[in-house]
């Protein structure tokens, strides 16, 4: 909540980095245009079918709280929607590509819009995981889709000549068995943060993983299984030449992202190893994908 509204941040392209630049009433004036946002996303909900969902939204007043202007915070969240943007403007360069070779190469542009599509609704979603405050499932939603989206450009850079890779029957099995293990502790990931957000607000940093309750534990268990999985998988790829890297930067990702995690549980869940820990889950599952897709999918463009 860095930035309370959004697509700007405190009304301006160009955030404040002083809470003197904001007027006395800022958090009045934000709390209030983001019950407006809620309101009409509140309505979208109930018209499919959410209404439950919906009121939820409506009820919960602590959505409406507003936090002390933060510099640090700010700036963080500016630097996410810069980057948002850079990625929004090559996906739209990759779709001119795909519109461009449509003819000869249909698959390419319609990945593309694919793609774009997703990035349109992320964008979109991003604004509500905002105006929401933090709302844990928009989060989790929300995070979701970036990994569709790293998958769907994987999947079109194998499709666009992506160099293919002779996977025998087992190899494919370990394969799609770790990415289902990779996702299934992703997801237990996303449900203990759930949790941190809820508790966050009544205990300090260094008591978090005392509060948490059994799905903290269903998260560390199975972090063995996921050991044994996906490094089996890491250790069999760095065998077939083509991925041997791969293999290797699957193992060394494992490794890490089972390190942030301890580190997390035992040293009172440092800030910095938080979005660590799930940058290297993301890396995992996009690496065990590409492997997957390299001996997969068929190239149907060339060069």
């Amino acid at each position: 909540m860095g930035c309370p509204d959004w697509p700007k941040c405190f009304g301006a392209y160009v955030p404040p980095t002083s809470v003197s630049e904001l007027p006395t009433n800022y958090k009045e004036i934000y709390a209030q245009a983001r019950e407006r946002k809620n309101q009409r996303f509140a309505k979208l909900l109930a018209s499919i079918g959410m209404q439950s969902t919906a009121n939820e939204i409506l009820s919960d007043k602590r959505i409406l709280e507003e936090e002390d202007f933060n510099a640090r915070k700010t700036w963080t969240e500016y630097i996410n929607r810069l980057v948002g943007v850079i990625i929004g403007l090559f996906i739209i360069a990759l779709v001119i590509a795909g519109f461009r070779a449509r003819k000869d190469q249909a698959i390419f542009f319609t990945g593309s819009l694919a793609i774009l599509a997703v990035v349109l609704f992320q964008g979109w979603l991003g604004s509500i995981v905002v105006s929401t405050n933090l709302t844990p499932w928009t989060i989790t939603i929300h995070m979701v889709l970036a990994i569709v989206l790293i998958w769907l450009l994987v999947w079109l850079h194998q499709r666009s000549g992506g160099m293919a890779v002779e996977l025998q029957g087992a190899d494919k099995w370990l394969l799609w068995s770790s990415l289902a293990v990779a996702l299934i502790q992703l997801f237990l990931g996303t449900r203990v943060r759930e949790e941190v957000d809820a508790i966050a607000r009544s205990l300090p940093r260094e008591q978090w993983i005392d509060g948490l309750g059994i799905r903290f534990l269903i998260h560390r268990s199975f972090s063995w299984l996921l050991l044994i999985v996906v490094g089996w998988t890491g250790w069999k790829m760095r065998k077939i030449a083509p991925v041997q890297s791969l293999g290797t930067g699957i193992l060394v990702v494992l490794l890490l992202s089972l390190l942030t995690g301890t580190g997390m549980a035992y040293a009172g869940m440092p800030a910095f190893l938080q979005p660590l820990h799930l940058l290297l889950s993301t890396l995992l599952i996009g690496w065990v994908s590409a492997i997957l897709l390299k001996g997969g999918t068929k190239q149907v463009v060339a060069g």
